[in-house]
């Protein structure tokens, strides 16, 4: 597709675009989840009480940042990024619409969310994903993440990655 191209912009984590884009990635996990443990998809009272659980206010400055990504002004992905100290960010919500997928969007997001996170006066960026999302363990360790021992204790944490955001490019 020529001329199709990623723009990723700040963006409020409740305006109509974040909240689609929070519903897909929220629905996507959540299947998988439940199919792989309980062979279901997710109920839809599930599904609501989880999202309207989570509002995303951490993602809104000053001590956080939601990035939407558009393909070619379609929004199809989205990343967060907020402070869990002075030195340390979180990456979360990586996601890109599925459709989309292959196209370059969840490396430029990443990268973009690294810039917001050094902005925001971090040296280094945490994150953690489950065992079953093997694209993204393997998209972090791609980028430069290293997998660590546990920042955190989320229910359904099982991998913990971390990246230096002031390590020098090996040449």
């Amino acid at each position: 597709m020529p001329g199709m191209t990623w723009t990723i912009s700040p963006e409020p984590y409740d305006s109509p675009a974040a909240l689609a884009l929070w519903r897909a990635y929220y629905t996507e996990i959540s299947d998988r989840w439940y199919l792989l443990h309980e062979g279901r998809r997710t109920e839809e009272e599930e599904l609501e009480r989880e999202i309207g659980r989570v509002s995303g206010r951490e993602l809104a400055p000053p001590g956080g940042l939601l990035l939407v990504g558009r393909f070619d002004g379609e929004a199809a992905g989205t990343v967060g990024v907020r402070l869990l100290d002075a030195a340390t960010a979180e990456l979360t919500r990586v996601y890109v619409d599925e459709r989309l997928r292959g196209r370059g969007g969840a490396p430029l997001l990443v990268a973009a969310a690294e810039d917001a996170a050094r902005a925001l006066g971090a040296r280094r960026i945490v994150l953690d994903t489950r065992g079953d999302l093997v694209e993204a363990r393997a998209l972090y360790a791609r980028l430069g993440y290293d997998e660590t021992t546990a920042h955190n204790s989320e229910p359904y944490a099982e991998h913990w990655f971390r990246k230096d955001l002031f390590r020098t490019a090996q040449v």
